[in-house]
């Protein structure tokens, strides 16, 4: 019996990644999701620019690369034109908490049926470890090398708590990929966000919370551990919004 196998909605590509980072992991949690939900004929991807700039080499679906910050714009254009296809983005911290606030946050406020796939690791990665918008107060970057002063450059951006606010945004939810128990969750919250989609019940944002073993300058095991311990207290885990599941609570009362 086989137990386990490399989803069919990923390529035969070898990873680019550093040595435990947890891109990877998320990159089959979505393949596997893809296929469970035998959609990989009519799903487009759309690349961001960062450390996922080559998901493109990834995925066994249609890819877009998008400018930086701008995939959820594309994203948007490519569901209006196809609709009946299923568009998901792959961003980083750096490109959808920066540059690509403004695109991100009006997606989600016009309710766009699209998912975002948004990790966070804190940092940015592929230019070499400067301080992102959601690097955590006092952290070490190499633009921050005393560690975060919140009193000069403020403090980090929480996405979900921001996006859930929005009335256009459907699912919300932050998950992390540190343990096998909270990679089980994330899958089942990707999973969650691209039925929603198909459903056509609007705009849904995971947040995943990985690892940055490299810039963190930590072991990849010490990097899942520093995840418990600094990242997720200040990032909570949970749904943060479900605009379908409240409805429902709502009407059993």
């Amino acid at each position: 019996m086989k137990v386990f196998e490399k989803p069919h909605a990923l390529t035969d590509n070898v990873l680019h990644y550093c040595p435990g980072c947890t891109h990877g992991i998320i990159h089959r949690l979505v393949a596997e999701v893809i296929d469970e939900l035998g959609i990989e004929g009519r799903t487009i991807g759309v690349a961001s620019v960062g450390c996922s700039v080559m998901a493109y080499n990834y995925f066994n679906v249609d890819m877009v690369q998008a400018a930086h910050g701008r995939a959820p714009a594309v994203a948007t254009g490519v569901k209006r034109t196809e609709p009946d296809n299923i568009v998901f983005t792959y961003q980083g911290d750096g490109d959808l908490a920066a540059i690509g606030t403004a695109e991100m946050v009006h997606s989600a406020a016009r309710g766009e049926n699209i998912t975002i796939i948004f990790v966070n690791n804190a940092i940015y990665g592929m230019t070499g470890g400067q301080m992102a918008p959601t690097t955590l107060p006092g952290q070490v970057t190499q633009t921050s090398p005393y560690g975060r002063d919140v009193k000069t450059v403020g403090y980090p951006v929480k996405v979900c708590e921001m996006v859930s606010q929005l009335d256009g945004a459907a699912y919300i939810e932050r998950v992390a990929v540190n343990n096998v128990k909270n990679v089980r969750n994330a899958k089942k919250a990707i999973k969650k966000a691209f039925e929603y989609q198909v459903e056509g019940k609007g705009f849904s944002l995971i947040e995943l919370i990985s690892s940055c073993p490299t810039n963190w300058g930590l072991t990849p095991s010490k990097a899942l551990e520093w995840i418990d311990e600094n990242m997720i207290p200040y990032y909570p885990l949970g749904v943060y919004k479900d605009k379908y599941a409240d409805k429902e609570a709502g009407s059993d009362d």
